[in-house]
């Protein structure tokens, strides 16, 4: 068993050596402090003490004001913590427990109890922390598309307008892109759908491979992505797609036995801030415009005011879908 680590707050040095040997014995990892300030220091740790004994009576800062700031902070794990009180009277319970203890010992402490909530405490430490991780999981999955890996529409967008923000903010530039796979419906239908699926995958290999670091790549939709190019004028915006497009289109892709030649159009734009749906219009109709001229191409437009709504839907039913 892991040992887990405890903390304990304890005035009294024999009431202190005491929980010290016997939580030491019980295979606690054991942090001793001597007053409410000490623990008080070391639970506001980011790697804080998980199961922790306070003695009600300290002074200067006592076991209940020790409970209540650790509650305040409320943090999202919190430490499992035991009152440890001579004052044992059911009103004395409630007021440590209202203060934020999890449970209360009353002194002199009987060992099997003490043992007993111990094993509640770490219990309650386990069963958060893996309640904690499932969230995160979870939480990572809702954000990744689940067959390519990389961003799914909804992240790469809040990707986006996290940018947006900083390139207001900081008077900066930032670099957009909109991928489209060409004729991907074509390679379905020659060579089905799993074949398909693994042209995708690498088109995320490569792609990623070919940006920078900082940049960010998510699913659009279908076979179409979205490109986050911060602090990028329109050169460097260019010469990152540039080099997305020449990752994808320098060697056929291999995939269930098959080699199929992929190309890809990109529309991108460069904007200073605004409406996210501004500099997506602007790459969408880059993009337009690197179909129109052949495909496997990259065409990036500065972006300009803004249309309005009755032009776009114009713009959009002009064009039709690409495949």
């Amino acid at each position: 068993m892991t040992a887990v680590q405890a903390l304990i707050a304890e005035d009294d040095p024999v009431s202190r050596n005491l929980l010290e040997r016997v939580l030491s014995s019980w295979g606690y990892e054991v942090v001793v402090t001597c007053n409410g300030e000490e623990a008080w220091g070391w639970l506001q740790l980011d790697e804080a003490p998980p199961i922790v004994i306070l003695d009600w009576m300290m002074p200067d800062l006592d076991g209940l004001e020790v409970c209540r700031r650790v509650r305040a902070l409320g943090l999202p794990a919190p430490p499992y913590i035991i009152l440890l009180s001579a004052r044992d009277g059911k009103s004395d319970i409630v007021e440590g427990l209202n203060a934020g203890a999890n449970d209360y010992v009353g002194k002199p402490f009987d060992r099997g109890e003490l043992r007993a909530r111990l094993e509640v405490g770490r219990r309650f430490v386990e069963l958060n922390r893996e309640l904690l991780e499932t969230q995160r999981t979870l939480e990572i999955q809702a954000r990744i598309d689940s067959l390519t890996g990389c961003m799914n529409r909804r992240a790469i967008l809040e990707r986006l307008e996290e940018e947006m923000a900083r390139t207001e903010r900081q008077g900066s530039l930032l670099g957009v892109g909109l991928i489209d796979i060409d004729r991907f419906k074509l390679v379905n239908d020659t060579f089905g759908h799993a074949t398909g699926d693994d042209v995708l995958r690498e088109f995320v290999s490569r792609s990623m491979r070919a940006m920078r670091a900082y940049d960010a790549l998510g699913r659009f939709g279908g076979e179409e992505f979205l490109v986050v190019v911060p602090g990028a004028d329109s050169d460097e915006t260019e010469g990152v797609l540039e080099r997305i497009r020449l990752a994808i289109c320098s060697a056929p892709i291999v995939a269930e036995g098959n080699e199929v030649n992929v190309a890809v159009s990109i529309g991108g734009a460069v904007t200073r801030g605004g409406l996210i749906d501004g500099v997506l219009r602007a790459a969408d109709d880059a993009l337009y415009q690197a179909k129109s001229c052949g495909r496997n191409r990259v065409v990036v437009h500065e972006q300009e005011s803004t249309m309005s709504a009755a032009g776009e839907e114009m713009n959009a039913a002009a064009r039709g879908p690409f495949v």
